[in-house]
């Protein structure tokens, strides 16, 4: 028997061992949150669980592997029955089984992102949408908005409204599109990525017979990070448990269907998603959905240092809304936290270098990561960089199966599984010379009537194209392993190969030959096109080893280095301009902070240039601190300011790190950095000058080590009381915001905002529910 109380914290232990119903994990950053899920995998089998009654949902197939190794390594023995892996590849698994109603027997192809582009372009090209006009939207952005649309919930108009103003004059076609898209893959028998998950759910609403055999099998349901799921993945948990809100009385055989043991792993404050459609409230509101939830939260953090955890409870603390939590750990001492104030962009990335210079006496390359928020942040340090001779890995490229020439081997193998799969027939059809979008479609139709002299017929003038056919038609004659297959389709494909990539072919060649290695572990071919289509190969993770790395805040999540460098924190860039105009979009930056802050596990520096360079303005405008740095409390970081000549000095004294520095007078606690501003950028009518501004009202400005007031501190602020007359709302009065203080209302933008002057702020145009109006 496994010692569990020895080999787990308390609440670990709690977790992984607790009995049946609904429970909740609260995992907070570094919390050991994959450990507990290994112990409570090999704690229900020891307790009699058949593994084949588990269901393990992850977001990528490699969690779900690593878990279910680890589980199988403490119990001595494997843990293969467990159903584990995505929620798009168990989907796919389901409605191998059941088909969707709709396609009733006729198989169906997952599409992968570029057929979906395909597909997209081929319905817009039939409507005729965009001709001559480049206001409208590339093919590719259209995929993502009618993507987000659908993970989101909502019309494509009030996307548009929210995410992409300026193209709602083409609203109406683009909505069209989207109807066109659907029809499309009805007719091909196609899924998309987001057609398996509304599949899924339609299957277990609609086939009771399917809902009843997958409750009845899965007794334990384990879902890992939660806060990551989106509406309909939410709502395939509680149809999978048999949750009474979604059950609606059914019952089976007079006797309930399941008992809701499902447990919940994940942490609201690293809910990063909501691009992708994840949605927080899914793990905010799942003690609601599942009645009687014990909620248990992890807070012993095992990776980073105090100074690190300080900070980022810190930020967590100004959160609207949270499962409050404080992590904390029991390792000693640590390198305090530093904020680091440049002069400028520019200069920020010549710091930055140099710092890292100096980590690399104590850091391996790949344990330095510098984080930002968007991937044009780094284009100054990139340069930098180069200049310094310091290599870095820029997280992003290409992906294995996005890759033209493997694309061309899975389209052959896709034909065999699905002859109606126009996209990998257009595929095949475009490696031969002369064959148009038009000749593609009247070919496919020609192959698509079955008729063998008609099709002989129309292929005349493309004997290449009915040599690939009649290869294909072979292979499906002929069933065989997926190896061995595309075993066959690399020797048929190797001339095409060396004729279309003559430059490079023969790495091209090498990177095929994975194939074959990855299919040796299928027995059926369709299982193993699906899981291409799903998640692509992992990158070789010792391939940045010599270099540190460069990353946006959301490619970093789930990664963790000995020193973290954060830069560009300042507003319109952490958080984003965009951040403002939504308390729930501000929150999210907030949470954005706090996976970058966490992903340290000794050294973590804040940089937060005083000025950024404007293209518009042919020079660099002063700009204000993040608010995430602004609301950090006193005393949690270390603060240096860059002078003329690139001096850094420490606020009070000398550095203390060897080198020689100058020393600065800084300025008073709380104050922004002094900085030269064009008059241009000043708005009229703009109260104090920059070199005054003060981030709190003079007549309530704190102590330079004084506590901040509460009535300051970053609370949601409440709305102006219902009961005031319309007159007294729209007086042009002063007004509070929990970012930027005290401001005076200065014009009304009907219907909901208006632009309020703030001293040290300059003009902001605001939400009035987002302000506390004065009387």
């Amino acid at each position: 028997m496994i010692d569990y109380a020895q080999a787990l914290n308390e609440a670990q232990y709690a977790a992984a061992t607790s009995g049946d119903g609904p429970v909740l994990v609260v995992a907070g950053a570094g919390s050991g949150k994959t450990r507990t899920i290994v112990y409570r995998l090999a704690w229900l089998a020891e307790r009699g669980v058949s593994p084949s009654a588990m269901l393990l949902l992850t977001f990528t197939r490699k969690a779900a592997q690593e878990m279910l190794q680890r589980a199988g390594m403490l119990l001595g023995q494997g843990l293969s029955g467990v159903q584990g892996g995505t929620f798009h590849a168990f989907a796919y698994g389901v409605l191998r089984r059941w088909h969707p109603p709709w396609l009733g027997e006729r198989p169906f192809t997952v599409m992968d992102a570029a057929d979906i582009t395909a597909a997209v372009k081929h319905c817009k090209d039939e409507l005729r949408l965009g001709k001559g006009d480049r206001s409208f939207p590339k093919t590719q952005s259209i995929v993502g908005l009618l993507s987000k649309a659908r993970n989101k919930e909502l019309p494509l108009e009030e996307v548009l409204r929210h995410e992409a103003f300026h193209l709602l004059p083409h609203a109406e076609g683009l909505t069209a599109l989207g109807e066109a898209y659907t029809a499309y893959r009805h007719e091909k028998g196609l899924l998309d990525y987001d057609d398996l998950l509304f599949e899924l759910e339609t299957l277990l609403r609609e086939n009771q017979t399917a809902a009843t055999t997958l409750r009845q099998r899965f007794s334990h349901i384990l879902v890992d990070e939660y806060q990551d799921t989106n509406l309909v993945q939410a709502r395939i948990v509680r149809l999978l448990a048999g949750s009474p809100d979604m059950r609606d009385g059914e019952e089976d055989g007079g006797q309930k269907a399941v008992t809701g043991n499902v447990m919940a792993v994940g942490d609201e404050a690293q809910s990063i998603y909501a691009f992708r459609g994840a949605n927080v409230r899914n793990i905010l509101d799942f003690p609601t959905f599942f009645p009687g939830t014990r909620i248990i939260r992890l807070e012993e953090n095992y990776r980073s240092t105090k100074p690190v955890l300080n900070v980022a409870n810190s930020l967590l603390s100004h959160a609207a809304e949270s499962f409050r939590k404080t992590l904390f750990t029991r390792k000693e001492g640590g390198d305090p936290v530093r904020l680091v104030t440049p002069l400028s962009d520019m200069s920020q990335a010549k710091l930055v270098v140099r710092r890292v210079e100096e980590l690399l006496d104590r850091h391996l390359p790949h344990e330095i990561a510098v984080l930002f928020r968007a991937g044009f942040h780094s284009y100054n340090l990139e340069m930098a960089l180069n200049q310094a001779g310091i290599p870095f890995r820029k997280y992003g490229g290409l992906r294995y199966t996005e890759a033209a020439h493997v694309k061309d081997v899975i389209a052959y193998a896709r034909l065999v599984l699905n002859p109606l799969d126009l996209p990998a027939f257009a595929r095949v059809a475009g490696m031969h010379s002369g064959i148009g979008p038009k000749t593609v479609q009247k070919l496919y139709a020609a192959a698509l009537a079955g008729d063998a002299k008609s099709t002989e017929k129309a292929f005349a003038r493309h004997p290449g194209l009915l040599e690939d056919m009649r290869f294909v038609d072979d292979l499906r004659a002929r069933p065989t392993s997926p190896a061995s297959l595309f075993g066959a389709v690399l020797e048929y494909y190797r001339p095409k190969l060396e004729s279309q990539y003559p430059e490079d072919w023969p790495r091209r060649q090498q990177g095929l030959e994975e194939i074959i290695q990855m299919a040796a572990g299928y027995t059926e071919l369709d299982l193993f096109v699906a899981d291409l289509a799903l998640e692509s190969p992992e990158e070789d993770e010792n391939d940045g080893e010599g270099r540190i790395t460069l990353s946006t805040v959301h490619s970093a999540k789930g990664l963790e280095w000995n020193a973290v460098l954060i830069i560009d924190l300042v507003e319109d860039r952490f958080p984003s301009r965009h951040a403002l105009a939504r308390p729930e979009d501000f929150e999210e930056e907030r949470r954005l902070m706090y996976v970058a802050c966490t992903r340290a596990r000794q050294n973590l520096e804040l940089y937060a240039p005083a000025a950024i360079y404007s293209r518009a303005e042919r020079g660099s405008l002063h700009v204000n601190q993040s608010p995430f740095v602004r609301e950090l409390a006193p005393g949690l970081t270390e603060e240096w300011v860059e002078g003329f000549g690139g001096v850094l000095s420490r606020r009070g004294g000398f550095s203390g790190n060897g080198a020689t520095h100058g020393s600065r007078l800084l300025p008073p606690a709380r104050t922004a950095v002094p900085a030269p501003v064009p008059a241009a950028a000043r708005a009229e009518g703009e109260g104090a000058a920059f070199d005054d501004c003060q981030l709190w009202p003079e007549s309530d400005a704190p102590a330079p080590d004084a506590p901040i007031p509460p009535r300051f501190a970053a609370q949601r602020p409440e709305p102006t009381p219902a009961g005031k007359s319309g007159a007294d709302a729209d007086r042009l009065c002063h007004c509070r915001h929990r970012i930027f203080g005290r401001g005076k209302i200065i014009k009304h933008l009907p219907p909901d905002k208006v632009q309020v002057n703030f001293p040290g702020f300059g003009l902001k145009v605001i939400l009035t529910e987002y302000l506390l109006m004065e009387n």
